[in-house]
């Protein structure tokens, strides 16, 4: 008689576990809410699986999860479970992200799908580039045509600064979820052409889209590469092209299971599909109330849904979790009742389904945090976006001496918040962990570095000077423990930024102004730099200055820069990696920042490797993205390597609510629950993909793909009609908004606070969903 799957385990299920565990073959679907243990669940079972002799010698198990942290994560815990039956780890399983897989499906026969042998494939920054270069080719052959999208109230002068300074990022953001989506459709940049060579009336914002894509692929080529979506199109079209090789990897793999099958994409149900047979072993385990990436992809928890509702899948659930307390899983549940009942735009009643969270059961080894309804605190006050800031700081500074051994996060819905939070904190002496889209310490390292190598690129520039002796002195002063807390922007000559040195900055504290101050003041009047860089006979500026005597501290400090730039400009000779280095040990002390220039000369390396026509001002602006947060750095985080809230007791960490899914903390701040971050289709709701400077509040990017979609429909202009895409997208949104709050919720075990801003203009209220919450919840109150 086969034993049950606790015995065979080290693992104490849950009966609805316990459910899931029994299963042995065919399609079963799990319904996981958050804090349930799904992981762990998932993990026991593929160890049962094999401790129970289910799989040939040459077989495996195959399981498929959304980001590599939790690659990891399986891996580790299967090694575990299968070491307990006295089985050789790591064998009879392999656990790979959805590119892992279609990496190694490709690689089985990479001619199948027209690639070389040795093809590579291009990262995440460099494929970034790729695209800006073909976006900015684009517009500057095709400047005016976008003009029509325009809101025609913008003068001349506004709509030339917003053709150079606002459409680049956005066209670049456009195309790049076009050529996206594109793949996923399995249309190449010649079939696009021809079918839209074939409309009788243009489709301007698809064509736009084919011509950058077309610039793409062809730099691919160059290079013999594909990128990550690529994988996955052609990992498709080599199991639909070769019958032998899907049936060798279907005997490979006889069980198939899916995690975070909520954010499933058309891509990987088809390639799942196709390996699982129509009677294949395929278990998929998600929660399509956390199904918050699914805006301008092809991700969407409609795929599990339907999955659960076929009549030859085991329907299961995962409904027990220990992770939270009694009152806030009654908030939890409450918003998924009130949005199935009572959301003011119908079409959104679906964005929350069943099951409701469920507290473990009596004697479980996970029970729930005791309850104390007295820490939900869902804060009606209004605040101005600073003052909220200044609020959440100021709970922050008061709860964490009380609690060191216990965690906590503030969630945030945008980076820039993040950052915002992160500044304040500093101010109290409270130095946050950081998981935004890039740290601290790396926009701080870089932002420092773009500056000083923006003078270099521009050695006549007395402002860039300026900006580049406050780098300096701020980082001497910043190792002698003085540091000031501020963000350092490129000057005003520069890629983009606030000039510092400018009274807008708010850095001018007054007619008592500092020696920093004062010789940044003086250095950015001076006439011709040459002559206070390199003097000569008759021509130094320095010695030509008219000081006191009182004024020796300031020509000490004039001239102790004037070494350090003569040796900055000796270094011009170097490979662009060399300078960079060599810069950092002027600027830097920290064993971070030396480690992130480190990284940050690796990346130019690269790029000079890569464009051997780059000079200084391409390479500066490869920094400055990083500094302004434009691009995803790999700095030193656990992002790759997975995140552990547990190791960071007694600290604040600051996160995005996207990151923190997956993660608890026993104190969570929800910081701008507005109708701006969370809107709910009310009249006057605005939208963040929807650009001021548009016409008609258009979405473009809904717009451009639908008009991909158009391109290929059998009555085209009876179908495609302007801002139905954009009405559409922001029914997307919304939903996701409201599972984006749920996620941030459920973060929580003990104790939670949601504030909301008025937003910098004042107009914006609070979240329809976060007023519902606030009166049940104060009834509830009232009725205990």
């Amino acid at each position: 008689m086969m034993p049950e799957p606790e015995e065979t385990i080290a693992f104490k299920p849950r009966p609805k576990q316990r459910e899931v565990l029994r299963y042995r073959w065919g399609m079963m679907g799990v319904s996981a809410v958050p804090g349930s243990g799904k992981t762990q669940t998932l993990s026991c079972l593929a160890a049962s699986l094999i401790a129970r002799g289910m799989l040939a010698d040459d077989q495996e198990i195959l399981i498929v999860t959304l980001v590599n942290s939790a690659v990891d994560n399986f891996a580790q815990r299967i090694a575990k479970f299968v070491e307990v039956q006295g089985l050789l780890p790591h064998l009879g399983y392999r656990v790979r992200t959805l590119h892992g897989l279609a990496h190694d499906i490709v690689r089985e026969r990479p001619s199948l799908v027209g690639l070389a042998d040795d093809f590579q494939i291009i990262d995440e920054r460099l494929a970034e580039q790729i695209l800006e270069e073909a976006v900015l080719v684009w517009l500057r052959n095709n400047p005016y045509a976008l003009d029509e999208y325009l809101d025609p109230q913008l003068d001349e002068d506004r709509q030339a600064w917003v053709r150079r300074d606002q459409l680049p990022q956005m066209v670049n953001n456009l195309v790049g979820n076009f050529i996206r989506y594109a793949k996923d459709r399995q249309i190449g940049p010649e079939a696009l052409r021809q079918q839209l060579e074939s409309l009788p009336v243009p489709l301007s914002l698809a064509q736009m889209g084919c011509d950058i894509y077309t610039d793409y692929e062809r730099a691919l080529l160059y290079r013999g590469a594909v990128d990550f979506d690529d994988l996955i199109r052609l990992a498709l079209q080599a199991l639909q092209t070769d019958e032998k090789l899907l049936e060798r990897l279907r005997y490979l793999w006889p069980y198939i299971l899916e995690d975070e099958a909520q954010d499933s994409s058309r891509l990987q149900e088809e390639i799942l599909t196709l390996l699982a047979g129509p009677r294949g072993n395929w278990v998929r385990v998600g929660d399509p109330n956390q199904a918050i990436y699914e805006t301008f992809t092809t991700a969407s928890p409609e795929y599990l849904r339907n999955f659960l509702r076929r009549t030859d899948v085991k329907d299961r659930e995962l409904p027990n979790s220990g992770r939270s307390t009694f009152s806030i899983i009654e908030l939890a549940n409450y918003l998924i009742d009130w949005t199935k009942a009572a959301h003011p735009l119908d079409a959104a009643r679906t964005a929350l389904d069943l099951p409701h969270i469920r507290p473990t059961p009596r004697g479980d080894p996970q029970p729930n945090p005791t309850d104390d309804p007295g820490k939900i605190h869902l804060l009606a006050k209004k605040n101005t976006p600073d003052e909220e800031v200044q609020v959440v700081a100021d709970s922050v500074e008061r709860w964490l001496p009380e609690h060191p051994d216990e965690t906590a996060a503030v969630l945030v819905p945008r980076n820039w918040r993040g950052y915002e939070l992160t500044e304040a904190l500093k101010k109290r002496k409270i130095v946050p962990v950081e998981m935004l889209g890039s740290t601290n310490a790396t926009r701080m390292a870089s932002g420092a570095l773009a500056n000083v190598l923006h003078y270099l690129a521009d050695p006549q520039s007395a402002s860039k000077l300026s900006t580049a002796y406050r780098v300096w002195r701020r980082a001497a002063r910043d190792q002698e423990g003085e540091a000031e807390h501020g963000h350092e922007g490129l000057d005003e000559g520069g890629p983009g930024g606030e000039d510092p040195d400018s009274e807008r900055s708010g850095d001018t504290p007054g007619p008592a102004k500092t020696l920093m101050e004062k010789t940044a003041s003086l250095i950015r009047k001076c006439p011709q730099v040459e002559d206070y860089i390199w003097p000569h006979a008759g021509r130094d500026w320095l010695a030509d200055l008219e000081l006191a005597q009182e004024n020796a501290d300031l020509l000490d400090e004039l001239a102790q820069f004037r070494e350090l730039v003569q040796r900055w400009h000796g270094t011009a000779l170097l490979p662009i990696d060399q300078v960079a280095l060599t810069l950092a040990q002027d600027l830097f002390t920290s064993p971070t920042d030396l480690a992130i220039t480190h990284k940050l000369a690796v990346l130019l390396r690269r790029a000079g490797e890569a464009h051997p026509d780059w000079r200084l001002p391409e390479m500066t602006e490869e920094i400055a993205v990083i500094a302004r947060n434009e691009r995803r750095f790999i700095g030193f985080s656990e992002d790759d390597t997975g995140f552990d809230p547990d190791k960071h007791k007694g600290k604040v960490v600051v996160s995005t609510i996207h990151k923190a899914k997956g993660l608890e903390w026993d104190r969570v701040y929800l910081m701008s629950v507005n109708n701006y971050d969370f809107p709910s289709g009310i009249a006057y709701d605005r939208y963040i993909s929807e650009k001021w400077f548009l016409r008609d509040h258009l979405n473009l990017e809904a717009e451009t793909l639908n008009q991909l979609d158009a391109a290929f429909s059998t009555d085209a202009y009876a179908w495609y009609e302007e801002g139905a895409a954009t009405q559409k997208a922001r029914l997307d949104y919304i939903s996701e908004r409201i599972r984006l709050l749920y996620v941030g919720i459920t973060r929580a075990r003990k104790e939670l606070v949601i504030t909301w801003n008025s937003g910098r203009d004042g107009t914006q209220q609070p979240a329809i969903p976060l007023v519902a919450l606030q009166t049940f919840w104060e009834e509830r109150l009232r009725g205990a």
